[in-house]
This record gives structure tokens, C-alpha cells and sequence, in this order.
């Protein structure tokens, strides 16, 4: 067993500009298992580059990490007619007000889980 902690980050870029995702807020939640109850452990707000540079790290034991985005209000903030793939007349909030991303981990590992985010759609994959 590894001496080392597992640690995670993340970065968004907002496809619809090709732009970070500047002022996102970020939520951590681990678990030692699939039946465990949910422990909240902080947060962050992406900065100008879309980075999350001062997520926690993960307690002992941890197996399952939950990233919590809060997207509603960022593509709120953002004019459709600045996001190349949007309507002109956007209906009444995000279509994705939230995204959760759930993954598996090892100990001793580091994580960094990007999300590419447009207004109609986002995916996720393990960077490095």
C-alpha cells in the first residue's frame, strides 16, 4: 500500500468559445466504497486558465471520488451570441445546470479529470 495520497484536479474548457472556463465552482465529495455515505471534503472556483489548483487531498481509504460542477451558473453568465454552436434565444437555463463526474481510485495515484463543456452537451476523460 502506498504511503503517497491520492489527489485530484481538473481544468474546463468551454468549447462553444474555445476558451477556459474561467469562474466555474468546483465541489470534492470521496467515499470508501459504492455503499458508503458521501464526504463532502471542499472546493474551488476554476481560475483564469479554467484550473482547480487547490482541490484537497483525498483521505486514506478513499475508492470513489465525486466532482460536482456548478455549470448553470457559469453559461448563464455567458451571451449566446458569444458561443459559436448556441441558439440566438436560449430557453430558460442551462440545459446541464450541474455536472457530476464519479470515478474509481487507487491510492497513491493522481487524477485529473478535464471537462469539456459546451451549452448542449460536455464530456470527461482521465488527463494526465
Amino acid at each position: 500500500m502506498s504511503t503517497e495520497r491520492t489527489s485530484v484536479s481538473t481544468h474546463i474548457l468551454d468549447t462553444s468559445i474555445g476558451r477556459p472556463a474561467q469562474g466555474v465552482a468546483v465541489s470534492l465529495a470521496a467515499r470508501s466504497g459504492s455503499g458508503a455515505e458521501w464526504a463532502a471534503l471542499g472546493g474551488s472556483t476554476t481560475d483564469a486558465d479554467g484550473r482547480c489548483k487547490d482541490l484537497p487531498a483525498l483521505p486514506e481509504g478513499t475508492t470513489q471520488v465525486r466532482l460536482d460542477f456548478d455549470t448553470g451558473s457559469y453559461l448563464a453568465s455567458k451571451p449566446a451570441e458569444a458561443q459559436q454552436d448556441a441558439p440566438r434565444v436560449r430557453d430558460s437555463g442551462a440545459f446541464f445546470p450541474e455536472v457530476a463526474i464519479t470515478f474509481a481510485v487507487e491510492p497513491g495515484e493522481h487524477y485529473h479529470v478535464p471537462l469539456l463543456l459546451n451549452p448542449f452537451g460536455y464530456s470527461v476523460y482521465r488527463g494526465s
